[in-house]
C-alpha cells in the first residue's frame, strides 16, 4: 500500500492532521484498536484557552512557562497560546459542542495552575467530544482512509529519510509495508510503562521507541507527570478524577478529615500537578494510608452530576457516592512530558518524518504540562505539521539547539541465549510496569535509578531476541516498545542531576540554574 501521507495514530493530533493534509493527497490512519479508542478519547478535564475577556495569550504563555519551571521553549509556547483561541472555534465550526453560560457563552473552568478560567469542557468527558467532532469531520473528507487494527511494528528509513512502516495486520497476522512521502507519530504516551497509570491500555509508547530505533532524537523523557488523583479502589482500574474537581472546589484531606495541601503550597489544591502529587506521595509515606480523599460533598449535588457525569456514574459503580462521600484517590502516571524530539513546525531529525501530541517534545510542557495543554498542543502543532508537509516537505530536517545534559542510549541487541520466561510477554510487561513504578517514579534515588537501569538492561535484551524468533504479535510489541521507553526514561532521569518539575530526586532536592533552559537530549 502507498499513500501521499501517513498518520499513525487516531487522536485528535492524528485526526487534525489528516483533515488539514486531505484536500493535498491521499491520507492513511493506522490504528492498531478502533478508530476512536485513542488517549484523546479518555481526556475528562478539558482545553485551555485564552478566549475569556479577562483573558490573553500572554498570561496563558505566563502560566505555562511557570508550570514549567524553566524548561519551556518560550518561542513554542507562544505558538501554542497565540493559536489556541483561533483553533478553539475551528471546533467549534466542525461542530464540538462545549459546555455554555445562560447567555450563551462558553463556560470556563479554572484548574491547578492558571490565573484565569480558561478551560473550555464538555461537561468531564471533553476528549469524547473532540474526538467524535474530528472523527466525523474526517470522514465527511475525502482521500482519508482508517485502517483498524493494524500495529506498526518499525519506520521505514530510506536514504536517511523515513518512507514508510512496517506493519502486523491483528486481525489475520499478516505482515506487510505502507509506504508514504511523509509520514506522520500521533500514537500518544507511554504511560503503560508504569503499574498505576490513568492511560488507556493501548499507551504502550510505540512511537517514542520506534523513532528512538530508526534514530530520531529524544527530549525530556524523565518528565513523567503522575495525575494526582486516580480512583483507588481495589476491584477499579486506575480511573481518572478530573483535575476540574479540584478547580470547582474540591479538596484533598487525610483519612482523618484533615485538609493538608496549604501545609505545601499557598495554592492548595490548585497547585500545579507536581507540587500535588508530591504532597499526597509525602502525606501516604507519613501516615501508611493507602490514599487520601478528595471532598465535594459540601458542593450541590445536582451541580456535582451536571458537571461530572462521567465521574458520578463511574464511582457510583464501585460504591461512592461522591455527593455524599469522598472519593478514595491516589497519584497514578498519567502524561509523557517528553517524547521524539520536533521543531515548531512537527519536524523529527529525520527527514519527512513528523510527531505531534503526546509522543512529541516540542518544548511547550518543560518540566511540568500545565493542566489542560495537552488537547491544545496536539491540535496547534498537528495544523502546523500538515502545513509544512504539504508545502515545505523537502527542507532538511532541523537540529536540537545544544543542550547541557545529554544522553546516549546504545541499541538493544538481542541476547545470545533465550530463556523460556523471556516468551511470557505479560510477565516481561509486569517486570517493566512493577520496576518504574517502585523506582523511577514521583520521588526517585540514584540508587533506585541505577537499580532500575540495570534491571532493564537485562531484560532489554532477552525481549528483543524474542520478538526477532517469534512472528510478532501485538503482546511482543508492546512488551519490547515498553522496555525502551523504559530505559529512555531512566538514562533522562540519571542525566538530570537536579530536581527540578516533575523530576524529583532525595539526592539532588534543589534546581540548579545552570540548567535552565537545558532539555535532557538523549540520542543512539
Amino acid at each position: 500500500m502507498e499513500y501521499d501521507f501517513l498518520v499513525l495514530g487516531s487522536g485528535m493530533a492524528g485526526l487534525t492532521f489528516a483533515i488539514n493534509a486531505a484536500p493535498h493527497g491521499s491520507v492513511a490512519i493506522l490504528t492498531k484498536k478502533q478508530r476512536s479508542e485513542s488517549n484523546t478519547n479518555y481526556a475528562q478535564g478539558g482545553i485551555a484557552a485564552a478566549i475569556g475577556k479577562d483573558d490573553s495569550w500572554e498570561l496563558h504563555l505566563q502560566d505555562t512557562l511557570t508550570a514549567g519551571a524553566g524548561l519551556c521553549d518560550r518561542e513554542a509556547v507562544e505558538v501554542l497560546v497565540r493559536n489556541g483561541p483561533r483553533l478553539i472555534h475551528w471546533l467549534i465550526e466542525l461542530g464540538a459542542q462545549f459546555d455554555k453560560n445562560p447567555d450563551g457563552s462558553i463556560a470556563l473552568g479554572k484548574e491547578g495552575g492558571h490565573s484565569r478560567n480558561r478551560i473550555i469542557h464538555a461537561a468531564d468527558h471533553t476528549g469524547y467530544e473532540i474526538e467524535r467532532t474530528l472523527l466525523i469531520a474526517a470522514r465527511r473528507t475525502p482521500h482519508i482512509t482508517v485502517l483498524e487494527h493494524y500495529q506498526a511494528l518499525d519506520l521505514i528509513v530510506e536514504n536517511g529519510a523515513c518512507a514508510g512502516v512496517q506493519v502486523l495486520d491483528t486481525l489475520t497476522g499478516d505482515l506487510f509495508e505502507i509506504r508514504a512521502k511523509a509520514v506522520l507519530l500521533a500514537t500518544g504516551g507511554c504511560g503503560q510503562v508504569y503499574l498505576h497509570t490513568s492511560n488507556p491500555l493501548i499507551a504502550t509508547g510505540d512511537g517514542i521507541a520506534m523513532a528512538w530505533r530508526a534514530g530520531a532524537t529524544m527530549g525530556n523523557m524523565e518528565f513523567i507527570q503522575f495525575h494526582p488523583t486516580t480512583l483507588y479502589h481495589t476491584d477499579a482500574p486506575s480511573f481518572l478524577i478530573s483535575e476540574a474537581v479540584r478547580g470547582e472546589g474540591g479538596i484533598l484531606r487525610r483519612r482523618d478529615g484533615y485538609r493538608f495541601m496549604p501545609d505545601y503550597d499557598p495554592r492548595a489544591e490548585l497547585a500545579p500537578r507536581d507540587i500535588v502529587a508530591r504532597a499526597i506521595d509525602a502525606e501516604l509515606k507519613k501516615t501508611g494510608d493507602p490514599c487520601v480523599f478528595l471532598d465535594i460533598t459540601h458542593l450541590d449535588p445536582e451541580f456535582v452530576q451536571r458537571r461530572f457525569p462521567t465521574i458520578y456514574h463511574t464511582c457510583l459503580q464501585y460504591g461512592v457516592d461522591i455527593t455524599k462521600e469522598p472519593i478514595p484517590v491516589v497519584p497514578a502516571a498519567h502524561y509523557t512530558c517528553g517524547g521524539v524530539w520536533t521543531d515548531l513546525d512537527g519536524r523529527t531529525t529525520i527527514p519527512r518524518l513528523y510527531a505531534c501530541g503526546e509522543v512529541a517534545y516540542t518544548g511547550v510542557h518543560g518540566a511540568n504540562r500545565l493542566a489542560s495543554n495537552s488537547l491544545l498542543e496536539a491540535l496547534v502543532f498537528a495544523e502546523r505539521a500538515a502545513l509544512h508537509a504539504t508545502t515545505r516537505l523537502d527542507e532538511l530536517p532541523p537540529k536540537p539547539k545544544p543542550s547541557c545534559i545529554m544522553a546516549q542510549l546504545p541499541p538493544i541487541e538481542p541476547a545470545p541465549e533465550i530463556h523460556d520466561h523471556a516468551y511470557n510477554w505479560d510477565a516481561d510487561r509486569l517486570q517493566i510496569r512493577k520496576v518504574m513504578q517502585k523506582k523511577v517514579g514521583i520521588v526517585r534515588t540514584v540508587q533506585r535509578l541505577n537499580e532500575a537501569r540495570c534491571e532493564l538492561e537485562q531484560l532489554a535484551p532477552q525481549i528483543e531476541a524474542a520478538y526477532r524468533m517469534l512472528s510478532p504479535t501485538v503482546e511482543s510489541c508492546e512488551a519490547r516498545n515498553l522496555v525502551a521507553c523504559a530505559l529512555l526514561i531512566t538514562h533522562s532521569a540519571l542525566a538530570r542531576k537536579e530536581s527540578r518539575g516533575l523530576h524529583y530526586v532525595l539526592d539532588y532536592p534543589e534546581t540548579r540554574e545552570e540548567f535552565a533552559a537545558c532539555p535532557t537530549l538523549i540520542t543512539t
